[in-house]
């Protein structure tokens, strides 16, 4: 669930609007759906619910369940957040969501995900409404003070810059303390939630704070949900008062403009820096964990061998057995993309198959020498209508191919028989209806579709050895259930009755169904017994274990235990005179005393999977895209990216991201002029439409009619206008874009003084250009140690002319290529580009539409061929701390040589630069988001000289 501080950058786009020529420039390209949806809404008093059509009821239920924790989930912060709203995006196979100020909304992706460690055992929506509002109100308390003013300066984007000196960390564990007190469930409560953390301290990994919020690039760094649930919640259950955190955000909005301000009111209330909280509570948690772990016996289990090194995270998990003997898995980690890996006692690690955009991985499955799993397919234009492919890898042959492909499912998880002949699928539709399917496995034809009257979801099935009988877990409005389905005749037992546990990976094997369970206070193996429903556990592991596989001859039991290094697949003889009596659950003490303090909890009563909420009835109407594109969102008075001007302007966008418009007055201080200018995109059709349009004045010292050179001033006017078609053509591991763009571009000045101009600027006559692009990229995923792709190919192809037969002629057309190619070293990359570019400029000069070596002036000829090539690598992954302002991350290095030849009429030279740069990757301040600049010694064969300069890489954002 996505809190993306980050996303408030673009809408400051109106303080950054840029001094020259924006009606040249295109507004971002958003995720929507096209135009033929029929949108609705319902309101309530303080929320609006916008969804497509066909998802009626749960919009309306939606709708009264936001009513329902309105209050409550904002007492601790002491605020009731303002009307808002919500839109429901019900067509893709993404189980998230988010909040954000730009425009002011929240969107909840509907599909119920797969992974038990997200939900529990709440319904999604329930679970979504809890956390995403708690998100609202975070954001409404920074209307006081000067987040208020910012606010009335800037719009959202104003008070948005007002937010950024809050910690991630707290905005996300805040929200997953919300959704633990306020309901059953919650990440909290869920033992898998913090098991990377748990393993840390108790293999005596204890990390700085700054390590703690910033990340590594070595080891495995628990996220800012984890982080920001337990420093949130223990000064929750500490401090005098619930509302403590409400108290730091008061005084922090106050004055929230200097650095390490949030520290500063932190410890003006309560008399601790989040250092010295983030010590208390890695101590407190280092002795808690410890103290469980001593009493914990550990059942006995052989790891199966891999070619990870120690050195750095990297996870081996879902193991499903190919045979007897080789178990696959999923390989993933910080230096490598994900990638399956046949695993086995004595031998090294094999590499199977590079996964693309993989979905739920935690339903992998084997069975007849046969591979399956999920992997996403984005629609090639919308962003927000996202499928399902059902991919398969043939052992035999190698060879991994599509069922039925193009076919668009929606498909959460699909798991083969043992056989490798059928699949049993689990899909969850536009309108929230979830079904289990029987599936052909060699056609996708889809068999049968189990009767759900309930509408119960479906979790996890699982087929027995007899490929006949399935396990799989329902939820229920009183938890979850274990179920045993005869997938011939549709006849379903009920092993385990429902309850708040959150079972998940049920297995059959002989008399038994095996699944794993959090109820001992950690995720571990048990087995209920299909006669009796005896429960026995079978594992007891440090920090538990997971995913439980058995072996086709049913001798063995297959797992992966979370570790610091990373998780690992053990495993162990299936052994029932071995199994274990259920451990007592232990108490959640973080989650307990949460519960108890949170003042929301004694009045938003139950928040249940399927249960209605009473109200009035609600009326569905019409939501309709235009007349809600005027949706303003951003306004400001700021300077100009030059630092020479000011731009007051004001930026729209609906909350279905359909149409984006910015328009404003600006001031040049240098040349003393006025300008305003307007851009706008309409995005719901497939191609984009964009018009742009400025109007202003222009003052220089140029030679004048009379002779010398004189001062004057004269008006311009550009006018843009064109449409362009982003594609997103990603199908496997190689991420594949494609662009297309068409534009009429005029510019024309009124009363222009000189009678010479530079051939880079319009003068008496009007300038009109017809621009083409056409670019294609297509590079390998890369994984977080990687600097740049390892393979790949790009293409730009570039036209501009002016074919209308008057005002200045000019025509430029290029083209450019790039190779990405592995380097030598781990996570090394070498790019290699060449580009083209022939100008006609006798009387206008276009900008250089290709890649010009770094560090030489400008050469405009009538041709030139520029060449580069740029080994990219990282020299260090380091921890260094400089006190609370600097912790340095990682330090990279490029080497490059670029060449350029022109060629004129009398005319032909070539010039090269070569050089080095070193930057370093780091976050000053406390903050998450990394930062990187560095130095580049560069010689250039034009001035023939070495120069030393500054580089400024990544802002961020």
């Amino acid at each position: 669930m996505n809190f993306p501080l980050r996303t408030l950058w673009p809408a400051l786009g109106l303080a950054v609007l840029p001094a020259t020529a924006p009606a040249q420039t295109l507004l971002p390209v958003e995720q929507q759906l096209p135009a033929a949806v029929r949108w609705y809404e319902v309101r309530t008093p303080h929320f609006r619910v916008v969804y497509p059509q066909g998802f009626e009821e749960q919009a309306r239920r939606t709708a009264r369940r936001l009513e329902q924790v309105h209050e409550p989930a904002g007492a601790s912060l002491g605020l009731a957040g303002r009307p808002v709203t919500v839109v429901l995006q019900t067509r893709n196979t993404i189980g998230n969501g988010f909040v954000t100020l730009l425009p002011r909304h929240s969107e909840f992706y509907t599909t119920f995900p797969q992974d038990p460690f997200l939900p529990g055992t709440l319904d999604w929506l329930d679970q979504l409404t809890v956390h995403e509002y708690r998100h609202v109100v975070q954001f409404d308390k920074a209307h006081q003070g000067l987040g208020q003013l910012g606010y009335l300066l800037g719009g959202y984007g104003g008070l948005g810059l007002t937010t950024l000196g809050v910690p991630d960390w707290f905005a996300e564990g805040d929200a997953v303390g919300t959704e633990t007190a306020l309901t059953r469930s919650g990440r909290g409560r869920i033992p898998n939630f913090d098991a990377y953390f748990r393993a840390n301290l108790l293999a005596g990994r204890r990390y700085s704070y700054a390590k703690a919020v910033a990340g590594s690039y070595r080891d495995n760094v628990p996220n800012h949900y984890v982080l920001g649930y337990f420093l949130t919640t223990r000064l929750k259950r500490t401090a005098p008062e619930p509302g403590v955190w409400g108290a730091v955000l008061n005084r922090y909005y106050r004055f929230p403009v200097y650095p390490l301000s949030f520290s500063d009111k932190l410890r003006r209330t309560t008399g601790l820096r989040p250092d010295d909280l983030y010590q208390q509570t890695v101590r407190e948690l280092d002795s808690l964990w410890r103290r469980e772990a001593t009493n914990r016996p550990v059942t006995p289990a052989t790891e199966l061998p891999v070619a990870a090194s120690e050195k750095i995270f990297t996870d081996y998990q879902y193991p499903q057995y190919l045979n007897d003997h080789t178990v696959v898995a999923l390989k993933s980690g910080l230096g490598h993309t994900p990638r399956l890996v046949a695993l086995r006692p004595g031998q090294p690690e094999r590499e199977l198959w590079v996964m693309g955009l993989h979905h739920n991985p935690e339903q992998l499955s084997a069975g007849g020498g046969k591979v399956a799993w999920l992997e996403f397919r984005y629609h090639p234009r919308w962003q927000q209508q996202v499928y399902s492919e059902l991919r398969v890898l043939d052992m035999t042959t190698s060879r991994s191919r599509l069922i039925r492909p193009g076919r668009r499912t929606r498909y959460t998880t699909a798991v083969l028989s043992p056989d490798g002949k059928r699949l049993l699928a689990v899909s969850t539709d536009s309108s929230y209806q979830h079904r289990l399917h029987l599936l052909d496995a060699e056609t996708g034809r889809e068999l049968r579709t189990f009767s759900n009257p309930l509408n119960q979801p479906y979790l996890h099935p699982r087929f027995g050895a007899d490929g006949r009988t399935a396990a799989v877990v329902r939820l229920e409005t009183a938890g979850k259930r274990l179920e045993l389905l005869d997938t011939e005749t549709g006849q379903v037992r009920t092993l385990l009755p429902a309850a708040n546990d959150n079972l998940a990976q049920p297995q059959p094997w002989q008399e038994y169904v095996l699944f794993t369970s959090p109820r001992s206070g950690q995720e571990e193996v048990y087995a209920v017994r299909i006669g009796t429903g005896e429960v026995r556990q079978v594992t007891s592991r440090p920090v538990g274990s997971y995913h439980p596989a058995l072996s086709p001859d049913g001798q063995r039991l297959a797992f992966h235990e979370i570790r610091a290094q990373g998780s690992r697949v053990l495993e162990m003889p299936l052994n029932p005179t071995g199994w274990l009596p259920p451990a007592a659950p232990a108490p959640n003490r973080y989650a307990d005393e949460l519960t108890a303090r949170e003042p929301g909890a004694r009045t938003v009563g139950p928040v249940l999977p399927q249960d209605s909420v009473s109200g009035p009835a609600l009326a569905a109407r019409r939501y309709r895209r235009l007349p809600h594109a005027p949706n303003l969102y951003g306004w400001g008075l700021v300077q100009s990216p030059s630092g020479t001007g000011l731009n007051l302007g004001i930026r729209a966008q609906d909350v279905l991201s359909t149409t984006q418009a910015v328009a404003g007055v600006g001031y040049d201080g240098v040349e003393r002029t006025g300008r305003v200018f307007a851009d706008v995109s309409y995005q719901g059709l497939g191609p984009v439409l964009d018009a742009g349009v400025e109007q202003g004045g222009r003052r220089a010292i140029g030679s004048v009619a009379a002779g010398g050179l004189g001062e004057r001033s004269w008006q311009y006017t550009r006018l843009q206008v064109g449409s362009r078609l982003p594609l997103v053509l990603t199908s496997s591991r190689m991420l594949t874009s494609l662009s297309v763009g068409a534009y009429y571009q005029l510019e024309q000045t009124n009363n222009y003084p000189f009678a010479t101009r530079y051939l880079t600027e319009v003068g008496t006559r009007p300038l009109q250009v017809l621009l083409g692009t056409i670019s294609v990229a297509r590079t390998l995923r890369q994984s977080t140690r990687d600097v740049a792709p390892r393979w790949g190919q790009s293409l730009s192809l570039t036209v501009r002319d002016t074919p209308f037969g008057h005002g200045l002629q000019a025509r430029q057309v290029a083209g450019q290529a790039s190779f990405f190619l592995p380097g030598v070293g781990w996570h090394h990359a070498l790019r290699l580009r060449a580009g083209y570019q022939y100008q006609q400029q006798n009387e206008y000069r276009f900008g250089a539409a290709i890649f010009y070596p770094r560090n030489l002036p400008y050469l405009s000829a009538n041709q030139l061929t520029s060449l580069s090539a740029e080994y990219r690598l990282p020299l260090a992954d380091v921890h260094w701390e400089l006190g609370r302002v600097l912790y340095i991350q990682r330090l990279k290095g490029n080497a490059f040589l670029d060449g350029v030849r022109v060629a004129s009429p009398g005319l032909r030279r070539s010039y090269y630069s070569t050089g080095f740069d070193v930057s370093a990757v780091f976050n000053p301040l406390r903050l998450r988001t990394p930062l990187e600049v560095g130095l580049r010694t560069v010689y250039d064969s034009y001035y023939q000289r070495w120069q030393l300069q500054p580089l400024v890489l990544n802002v961020g954002f």
